[in-house]
Order: structure tokens, then sequence, then C-alpha cells
């Protein structure tokens, strides 16, 4: 608006009379527009195509309906169909008899008003305030619907973070791309850890150094204490370290960086979240900021999910490794190896595990899966892994302590299942006796180059239903038993049939000895998998008789 409350508009006034093309302009300039003049259609698209491309182009055409190279209404028909003219308003007006017909004419090529000439200066600059004013508001409730659309992708992107690390990056790109501004993103985790992300717009400069991030954190904290929702502040330069975005702004050397934060936390004691963009920046819409304060709300809220999920996995994962030991015990006459890799770290918690234990009948071995993902499944399998011990006391039949295990499941945990498979080996004869729930079947995989899976099946752990007999065996001085869990070579889209398959050729392929074979299977399958992998492998060193 102008000083005197008025318009402050370009108007572009096409019209083939040089009096009345140069009074009207008189007319709305004295009304504080800027006025442009073309005496025909040609001028006026050469005007308007000179001035997009300086991105000048203005605010409302008036255009006569009798020019000599075209009709008004063909000229606006045209600007409506061009990209760069289709939101330009026009005024049709005409200095002839207007009829009905001319105005529905003028209304269905696209224009927004029409004028009868001559007519009162006031009805017409009326008229172009109000087409004017029309404009303005459409134009802003399209940026508008358009933020709000951002707002809703990067809300999107912000949800589909897998971990603390990606959520930092998706809130700094999308609070970018609300403000049209570098952006920052900080999530300050438990125990003061400090996830960042940072916009791809920043200075190509050298990242702060710990002492800046320590001060942001400090910062975060002290605006957050007590307070639970939304804020919004700006840290000038003394307080917001430099380095997070450009060193200045651009046209003012000098100037201290010093930013705008909106700042949020879900609830009490939840992680404080802070998105950041410089002081300087402007953003396109006068409520830019708090649509970056919605971002910052949906932020916390991910960030809360993300950290809680983060210490129950932490606190998985220490439960996994502290009951499944990276060294087995030894019997006399075996050689027994394992291998544990746990899944990618974004990956949920499982629930495999394996053992091998001394019986007076020989070693046992076990391996097996409780199914479903979460620190409720790593708990149920420290409680099958410590029951088969204490079972193993005094029993060793493996279709016995199966059955237990399944009994022991359907009482404590009837919404769980598990699928294991026991083999009991004695060393000294080479006999092995095998009972399976579900599991994937153990290998034996001979000196000779070859490998066959034995025929062991029978119902998951957790049932209740009946046992079959284990399945008997005698395994060679040579032989090794190979006893796996599915995420080794389980691989979406392909059928597990066609897996073990493959399992079973790298298997007869590999070299010599029980460590060669699992480093030969880890080597072949255990990359990039989505769960996790458990081998043991056991093979007979002394000679035994049958």
């Amino acid at each position: 608006m102008s000083a005197n409350g008025k318009a402050d508009t370009t108007i572009l006034v096409v019209d083939d009379v040089a009096a009345s093309r140069y009074a009207l302009g008189a007319v709305l300039r004295r009304d504080g527009h800027r006025v442009i003049l073309a005496a025909t259609a040609g001028e006026a698209l050469a005007e308007l195509e000179a001035r997009h491309r300086a991105g000048e182009l203005p605010d409302v055409a008036l255009i006569d309906v009798g020019l000599p190279d075209m009709s008004g209404f063909e000229l606006c028909r045209r600007l409506k169909e061009l990209p760069h003219t289709a939101a330009l308003p026009v005024v049709h007006f005409s200095a002839a008899r207007v009829s009905p017909l001319d105005r529905c004419h003028g209304l269905d090529a696209g224009g927004e008003a029409y004028l009868t000439v001559p007519a009162e200066p006031e009805e017409i600059q009326a008229v172009v305030r109000a087409v004017a004013r029309g404009a303005r508001h459409r134009s802003d409730a399209e940026a508008e619907a358009g933020h709000l659309t951002r707002l809703a992708e990067t809300i999107l992107d912000v949800q589909s973070a897998r971990c603390p690390r990606e959520l930092a990056d998706a809130a700094a790109a999308g609070t970018d791309r609300l403000t049209r501004s570098p952006a920052a993103a900080f999530i300050l985790g438990h125990d003061g850890v400090m996830h960042r992300g940072l916009s791809r717009r920043r200075a190509a400069a050298s990242l702060p150094d710990d002492g800046a991030h320590d001060a942001v954190a400090r910062l975060i904290l002290r605006i957050m204490s007590g307070h639970v929702g939304v804020r919004s502040t700006i840290a000038p330069s003394p307080l917001w370290p430099p380095g997070f975005f450009q060193a200045e702004a651009p046209g003012a050397a000098g100037r201290p960086e010093g930013a705008r934060l909106a700042l949020a936390r879900s609830r009490e004691g939840s992680a404080p979240v802070c998105l950041a963009t410089p002081a300087y920046a402007q953003g396109p819409l006068p409520d830019t900021g708090r649509l970056v304060g919605r971002l910052a709300h949906a932020t916390a809220l991910a960030a809360e999910r993300l950290l809680m999920y983060e210490m129950e996995r932490h606190i998985a994962l220490t439960l996994q490794r502290s009951f499944l030991p990276a060294l087995v015990p030894q019997v006399p006459g075996a050689e027994i190896v394992v291998r544990y890799e746990p899944a990618s770290s974004d990956t949920e918690i499982g629930g495999d595990f394996y053992a091998a234990l001394p019986t007076p009948q020989g070693v046992l071995t076990a391996i097996g899966d409780v199914v479903g993902h979460s620190l409720d499944a790593a708990t149920v399998m420290v409680e099958i892994r410590h029951a088969l011990r204490a079972y193993c006391v005094d029993e060793s039949d493996p279709r016995t302590l199966a059955h237990r295990l399944d009994r022991m499941l359907q009482r404590y945990h009837p919404e769980v299942t598990a699928t294991l498979c026991l083999a009991l080996v004695d060393p000294a004869t080479g006999r092995t006796r095998v009972s399976n729930a579900g599991h994937i079947p153990p290998l034996v995989v001979g000196e000779d180059g070859g490998a066959a899976y034995l025929d062991a099946c029978g119902p998951l752990l957790g049932l209740g239903l009946e046992r079959p007999a284990p399945t008997e065996t005698l395994l060679r001085p040579s032989d090794r038993l190979l006893m796996v869990t599915d995420g080794l070579i389980e691989t979406r889209g392909i059928d597990l049939a066609v897996s073990m398959e493959h399992l079973r050729a790298a298997a007869a392929d590999a070299p010599h000895g029980v460590a060669a074979l699992c480093d030969t299977l880890l080597a072949c399958f255990g990359h990039d998998r989505d769960d996790d992998i458990a081998l043991l492998v056991l093979g007979l060193t002394g000679p035994n008789t049958r």
C-alpha cells in the first residue's frame, strides 16, 4: 500500500485511442498506481513478455474491447492461456454502447470486470482497486496453500525418519523448504546427546566445533526449561555461535549471524527440538514462523518416539549380547563355533538365540528365534535359553526338552511362538538326534563336497501340538553339522526353499574346517540383512565308531 493508504500497483492500459489511453493513465496515477501504456494487442503481448523475463509483471490489465489487431476479448483469452499471465486480472472497457451480452463475452473470456467509458474517475479507480485487491487475496491464498502442502510433505518426511539423525536431516530440509533460507535442526537426546541436521542451502564452510554444539544445547535447555509445547524466539549473535549458516546476510557485510528459533517439546521430560534459520532471513509469508512452529511440534513428537525406541533397542541389545556369548563351552571330541551378526542399527530387535550345553549323553546344540521384533521378543528369548539350561540338568532328550519349552511358553507367554532346533550329538559315536520346532533343519556338510538337510520337522513352540519323534543320523569324523537362523538367507520376495538351496550349495563349496564354514557363509549371505543372523557349526574332532 502507498503512504496515502491507496493501492500501490502497476496497471497495464491497452487502448488504441491515444487521448483515452493517456486520460486513463492520468486517472490511475492520481490513485497511486504505476501505469504502462500500449496501443495494440501486439504491443501489450510484447510488453508483458519483456516484463515476465524481468520478473516485473503488472498487477492488473485494463483492455479496450475494440483494438485494431484483435479484439480485447481475444487478447484476454491469450493472456489466460499463457502460464506466466494466466493469473493477471483483466478489466475490459468500451466507449460503445454495451449490451448484457457484451459483458457476458468479457467474463467468458476470463475477465474480472467490465467498464463503460467515459466513467467517473472514482468508479474507474474503485474497480481497479477491487480487482487488484481480489488478485492479491487469491495470490496470498495460493501461496499459503502451497506452504501448507510443503508443510504436510515435510511432516510426512519427518514421520518416516528411522533414527534421530534422519529425523534431524528431514526437519532441517523441511525448514529450508518453508523459509527458503539455510536451516539447522537440533534434537537434544538422552544423556545430552545432540542430533543435528543441516539443510543443503547452508554456506560451504567448515562445520562448527563441539563448543558451538554445546552452546546450542545449553541455549535450548535454558529456553525450554519448564516449558512444554512450541516457543519462538530470536537468539542474537552473542548467544548463537556462528558457522551454522552463512557468516553474514547477503548485502549486509559485517552483520553477525544470530538465529530465529522455533523450539518444541512434546511433554515434560521429553527431548527438546530446535529448528533454526538465520535472523536476517524472512519467510515468503508473514505466518511462516507459525508453519515452522508446527513443523517443530511434529518433529518433537517424532523425536520422542524414536528416542524411546533407541533406548528400548539399547536395552534389548544389551540383554541379547549378555546372554549370547561369543564363545561356547567345548566338549571333548567336538569343535563348536558360533557367529552372531546383529541387523543394521535401524532394524528392530529380534529374538535369535543359540546354545551349546554339555550333558551326560553328549553335547546339546540349540538355535532358535522368538517370533516378533521387540524388547518382549528379546526377553522371551532369554527365558527360553535359561529354561533350556535348567531342563538340561536332568534331561537331554531333544523331543522331551522341546515339549517342556512348549508348555512353558503356553503357560507364561500364551501369545508368543518361537522356532527352535535341538540336536543332541554324542562325539564318541557320532550319533545325532534332532528335534525341530518350525526351524530351518540342520545341514550336514561332508568333506567330500556333499551337503544335505536332515529330514527333521515339527510344529512351532507355543502351539501345544504333538511333537514327532527325533530324527536320527550318524555324523562322520569329517562331517560338520550346520544350524542357522533364517536371518542369514531369508530375502523378501524370494521363496525360502530357493534360499535354502543357495545355502546348501554354498556350504558344499566351503573350505574344510568349522570356522571356515561360518566365515564363508557370512561372506556369501551376511551383508545388509534386515534380521539378526546366528550360525552354529559342530564338527567331530576324534574317531567315532558306528
